[in-house]
């Protein structure tokens, strides 16, 4: 269950719909207010997981020509499940936080996962930001491109490690938006920021990968190892 600001929204029943040859399921997540769409790339009992949150217009792929697909493979393989998620209702930000969070909670409490990230671009980055900061559940959080709305709660995100992300180039939102968020942000905190890079980062997509993929895993794995008791 998720609370918005007048109304308790709960993920009622999820529906297997189609695995693909590389094990990816085509899940159909039935709330008590509207259908919302994800792809799980799955994991070991008890491994960390990320969710992925496009931009305003939602989408499961996100920017640069299919990174979270691309990226939830990378993890996959690192023994990372992923949950690719597309929102009931785009652009309404407390609706898309709120299914960032029965994501969340589906992935802990029914799939019995463990630590868990998110990751947004754009508009998705205010989502990332604000659900981090609401979630006992989560353990970090990256926000790429991001738009500077809706990130009031950037400072709250901490103890949990923010990662902020930025094109020097983007043509849609400058990246003075990540610096403001990153400048309001409490540590831990890290900023990238890409010379001549757009808001869809696909001119610097091998970097962004490394770099993702590298702050994610760094972040996961202590997490893991702290809820374990391994110092």
């Amino acid at each position: 269950m998720a609370r918005g600001q007048d109304k308790e929204f709960v993920l009622e029943v999820v529906t297997v719909e189609g695995t693909n040859e590389q094990g990816v399921q085509a899940l159909a997540m039935q709330t008590n207010a509207g259908l919302i769409t994800a792809r799980l790339h799955p994991a070991g009992a008890g491994a960390a997981a990320v969710v992925w949150v496009g931009g305003s217009g939602g989408g499961l792929d996100g920017p640069a020509w299919g990174m979270y697909l691309r990226l939830a493979g990378q993890l996959a393989a690192q023994g990372i499940a992923s949950l690719r998620l597309h929102y009931r209702k785009p652009n309404y930000l407390e609706d898309c936080v709120v299914d960032t969070l029965l994501g969340v909670q589906y992935l802990v409490q029914q799939l019995g996962y463990g630590a868990v990230a998110l990751v947004g671009h754009s508009f998705g980055g205010a989502v990332v930001i604000s659900a981090g900061a609401l979630s006992d559940e989560v353990v970090a959080v990256v926000a790429m491109s991001s738009q500077t709305y809706g990130t009031d709660l950037a400072p709250r995100v901490s103890p949990r490690p923010l990662l902020v992300l930025h094109g020097t180039n983007d043509e849609i939102l400058s990246d003075a938006c990540s610096r403001s968020i990153y400048e309001r942000a409490q540590e831990p905190k890290e900023i990238l920021l890409y010379p001549g890079c757009r808001h869809g980062l696909d001119e610097c997509r091998d970097q962004v990968d490394v770099d993702v993929v590298g702050w994610l895993l760094r972040q996961l794995t202590a997490a893991s190892s702290r809820a374990q008791g391994v110092s």
